[in-house]
Protein backbone atom coordinates (compact mmCIF):
# COMPACT_ATOMS: atom_id res chain seq x y z
CA UNK A 1 0.00 0.00 0.00
CA UNK A 2 1.60 3.61 -0.83
CA UNK A 3 2.37 5.61 1.78
CA UNK A 4 2.20 8.95 -0.37
CA UNK A 5 -0.31 11.03 0.07
CA UNK A 6 -1.89 12.98 -2.89
CA UNK A 7 -2.42 16.16 -3.60
CA UNK A 8 -6.17 16.99 -3.88
CA UNK A 9 -6.99 20.23 -5.57
CA UNK A 10 -5.01 20.54 -8.09
CA UNK A 11 -4.76 24.30 -8.30
CA UNK A 12 -4.84 24.62 -4.67
CA UNK A 13 -1.67 26.31 -2.42
CA UNK A 14 0.08 23.52 0.08
CA UNK A 15 1.70 23.76 2.80
CA UNK A 16 4.60 20.58 2.91
CA UNK A 17 7.78 19.48 4.51
CA UNK A 18 10.39 17.21 3.54
CA UNK A 19 13.14 15.30 5.61
CA UNK A 20 16.42 14.04 4.11
CA UNK A 21 16.06 10.03 5.12
CA UNK A 22 17.19 9.65 8.74
CA UNK A 23 16.85 13.35 9.35
CA UNK A 24 21.08 13.58 8.73
CA UNK A 25 21.88 17.18 9.26
CA UNK A 26 22.93 17.79 5.13
CA UNK A 27 22.21 21.75 4.88
CA UNK A 28 25.09 22.83 7.26
CA UNK A 29 27.26 23.89 4.29
CA UNK A 30 26.31 26.45 2.14
CA UNK A 31 27.19 24.48 -1.39
CA UNK A 32 24.00 22.58 -0.35
CA UNK A 33 21.66 25.31 0.90
CA UNK A 34 23.07 26.76 -2.32
CA UNK A 35 21.58 23.77 -4.71
CA UNK A 36 18.35 23.81 -2.90
CA UNK A 37 18.38 27.82 -3.26
CA UNK A 38 18.91 27.40 -6.83
CA UNK A 39 17.01 24.51 -7.68
CA UNK A 40 13.57 26.43 -6.17
CA UNK A 41 13.92 29.82 -8.28
CA UNK A 42 14.71 27.74 -11.24
CA UNK A 43 11.04 26.30 -10.54
CA UNK A 44 9.64 29.28 -10.04
CA UNK A 45 11.50 30.69 -13.20
CA UNK A 46 10.70 27.99 -15.34
CA UNK A 47 8.16 24.74 -14.08
CA UNK A 48 5.33 27.02 -12.32
CA UNK A 49 6.18 26.97 -8.78
CA UNK A 50 4.83 29.77 -6.98
CA UNK A 51 6.31 30.03 -3.78
CA UNK A 52 4.64 31.58 -0.84
CA UNK A 53 6.72 30.94 1.82
CA UNK A 54 9.79 28.65 2.85
CA UNK A 55 12.52 27.58 5.10
CA UNK A 56 15.26 25.28 4.71
CA UNK A 57 16.24 23.65 8.14
CA UNK A 58 19.64 21.46 8.71
CA UNK A 59 17.65 18.18 7.84
CA UNK A 60 14.53 19.39 6.34
CA UNK A 61 12.33 21.81 4.23
CA UNK A 62 9.19 23.71 4.18
CA UNK A 63 7.30 25.36 1.61
CA UNK A 64 4.15 27.03 1.01
CA UNK A 65 3.63 26.75 -2.42
CA UNK A 66 1.54 26.78 -5.29
CA UNK A 67 1.87 24.69 -8.58
CA UNK A 68 0.81 27.38 -11.58
CA UNK A 69 0.06 23.97 -14.20
CA UNK A 70 -2.03 22.43 -12.07
CA UNK A 71 0.63 19.34 -11.00
CA UNK A 72 1.95 19.67 -7.93
CA UNK A 73 3.02 16.40 -6.97
CA UNK A 74 4.92 15.87 -10.38
CA UNK A 75 6.57 19.53 -9.63
CA UNK A 76 7.51 17.97 -5.85
CA UNK A 77 8.90 14.64 -7.47
CA UNK A 78 11.25 16.55 -10.15
CA UNK A 79 12.44 19.22 -7.28
CA UNK A 80 13.04 16.10 -5.17
CA UNK A 81 14.95 13.78 -7.82
CA UNK A 82 16.66 16.84 -9.34
CA UNK A 83 17.97 18.29 -5.78
CA UNK A 84 18.62 14.20 -4.58
CA UNK A 85 20.96 13.77 -7.78
CA UNK A 86 22.70 17.22 -7.17
CA UNK A 87 23.04 16.84 -3.54
CA UNK A 88 25.01 13.68 -3.30
CA UNK A 89 27.24 14.66 -6.13
CA UNK A 90 28.23 17.36 -4.34
CA UNK A 91 28.69 15.17 -1.13
CA UNK A 92 30.58 13.08 -3.11
CA UNK A 93 33.01 15.88 -4.69
CA UNK A 94 33.00 17.53 -1.38
CA UNK A 95 36.97 17.25 -0.40
CA UNK A 96 35.95 18.87 2.98
CA UNK A 97 32.85 17.36 3.68
CA UNK A 98 34.07 15.20 7.23
CA UNK A 99 30.89 13.19 7.00
CA UNK A 100 31.42 12.36 3.40
CA UNK A 101 31.63 8.68 3.71
CA UNK A 102 28.98 8.07 6.61
CA UNK A 103 25.94 10.01 5.05
CA UNK A 104 26.61 8.31 1.86
CA UNK A 105 27.10 5.27 3.77
CA UNK A 106 23.25 6.27 4.68
CA UNK A 107 21.99 7.51 1.85
CA UNK A 108 23.04 4.05 0.35
CA UNK A 109 21.61 2.16 3.16
CA UNK A 110 18.39 3.85 2.97
CA UNK A 111 18.08 3.30 -0.89
CA UNK A 112 18.82 -0.53 -0.18
CA UNK A 113 15.72 -1.07 1.81
CA UNK A 114 13.83 0.71 -1.08
CA UNK A 115 12.96 -1.32 -4.48
CA UNK A 116 12.20 1.79 -6.23
CA UNK A 117 16.05 3.34 -5.56
CA UNK A 118 18.60 2.25 -8.03
CA UNK A 119 21.70 3.41 -5.30
CA UNK A 120 21.28 6.00 -2.93
CA UNK A 121 17.82 7.58 -1.09
CA UNK A 122 18.02 11.50 0.02
CA UNK A 123 14.77 12.90 0.54
CA UNK A 124 12.32 10.15 2.61
CA UNK A 125 9.34 9.49 0.59
CA UNK A 126 6.51 10.89 2.78
CA UNK A 127 5.63 14.25 1.59
CA UNK A 128 2.35 14.98 3.84
CA UNK A 129 0.65 17.98 2.10
CA UNK A 130 -2.05 20.27 3.37
CA UNK A 131 -3.99 22.20 1.23
CA UNK A 132 -3.92 25.84 2.41
CA UNK A 133 -8.11 26.67 2.54
CA UNK A 134 -8.01 30.30 3.84
CA UNK A 135 -6.31 33.04 5.04
CA UNK A 136 -5.90 31.43 8.65
CA UNK A 137 -4.81 28.25 7.63
CA UNK A 138 -1.75 29.86 5.71
CA UNK A 139 -0.85 32.57 8.52
CA UNK A 140 -0.93 29.84 10.59
CA UNK A 141 1.47 27.66 8.22
CA UNK A 142 3.87 30.84 7.44
CA UNK A 143 4.17 31.44 10.99
CA UNK A 144 5.01 27.60 11.68
CA UNK A 145 7.53 27.98 9.18
CA UNK A 146 9.20 31.33 10.16
CA UNK A 147 9.24 30.20 14.10
CA UNK A 148 10.83 26.82 12.80
CA UNK A 149 14.67 28.32 13.43
CA UNK A 150 13.63 30.13 16.34
CA UNK A 151 12.44 27.08 18.32
CA UNK A 152 15.12 25.14 17.21
CA UNK A 153 17.29 27.95 18.77
CA UNK A 154 19.40 28.77 15.62
CA UNK A 155 18.30 32.61 16.16
CA UNK A 156 16.35 34.90 18.42
CA UNK A 157 14.39 35.97 15.37
CA UNK A 158 12.71 34.66 12.06
CA UNK A 159 14.44 37.02 9.85
CA UNK A 160 17.81 36.25 11.23
CA UNK A 161 17.87 32.61 9.31
CA UNK A 162 19.12 32.90 5.79
CA UNK A 163 17.61 30.47 4.27
CA UNK A 164 13.58 31.54 5.11
CA UNK A 165 11.26 33.78 3.51
CA UNK A 166 10.78 35.58 6.76
CA UNK A 167 13.16 37.93 5.40
CA UNK A 168 11.04 38.52 2.38
CA UNK A 169 8.06 39.54 4.19
CA UNK A 170 10.00 42.46 6.39
CA UNK A 171 11.38 45.67 4.53
CA UNK A 172 14.61 45.96 4.95
CA UNK A 173 16.06 42.58 4.17
CA UNK A 174 18.14 40.93 1.32
CA UNK A 175 16.34 37.91 0.17
CA UNK A 176 17.75 34.90 -0.68
CA UNK A 177 14.92 33.76 -3.01
CA UNK A 178 12.26 35.65 -4.56
CA UNK A 179 8.89 34.66 -3.31
CA UNK A 180 5.41 35.44 -4.44
CA UNK A 181 3.87 37.21 -1.45
CA UNK A 182 0.23 37.34 -3.02
CA UNK A 183 -1.62 33.98 -2.12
Amino acid sequence: MSRKYKFKEKDGAYFISFATVFWIDVFTRTEYFDIIINSLDYCRKNKGMIIFGYCIMPSHIHLIFRSDDGKPSELIRDFKGFTSRNLIKAIQENNQESRKEWMLWMFKKAGDKNSNVKEYQFWQQNNQPIEIWSLKVFEQKLNYIHQNPVESGFVIEPWEWKYSSAKNYCDDFDEVLTIDVNL
